[in-house]
């Protein structure tokens, strides 16, 4: 199995406020695609504070089926303050899975995801 560290970035999220925006998706199929999330750093480009909102969307089945939860809800991030989401924790992403972003002001958000893959 190869493992191959990526970054993945966007600037201005999301398109629409209350319509989350897809950050990353893992390719390929939960069998044989996963990725471990390593860091998300969330900055606030607005000239006021705004929340944020990163979901996590599974529709993969193993043992059991996954739903749609969140990893951060309404969380406030300062004017020209980033926020670093799972500081020293790990995600792990089967195939399929979607990250998204959610701002309570459009286009107020930028995001750097750092993943390794695993195929």
């Amino acid at each position: 199995m190869a493992n191959t560290f990526k970054v993945k970035t966007n600037a201005a999220m999301p398109a629409s406020s209350g319509t989350p925006l897809t950050l990353y998706t893992c390719p390929g199929t939960d069998t044989n695609t996963k990725a471990i999330v390593l860091g998300l750093v969330l900055c606030n480009v607005h000239t006021s504070q705004v929340t944020v909102d990163v979901q996590l969307v599974s529709n993969t089945s193993d043992t059991e089926t996954n739903e749609t939860v969140k990893l951060l809800s309404d969380v406030p991030i300062p004017v020209g303050s980033s926020l670093e989401v799972l500081s020293g924790n790990k995600v792990v992403m089967q195939g399929t899975d979607v990250m998204k972003i959610d701002c309570s002001v459009a286009a107020k958000i930028d995001a750097t995801l750092s993943i390794m893959e695993i195929t």
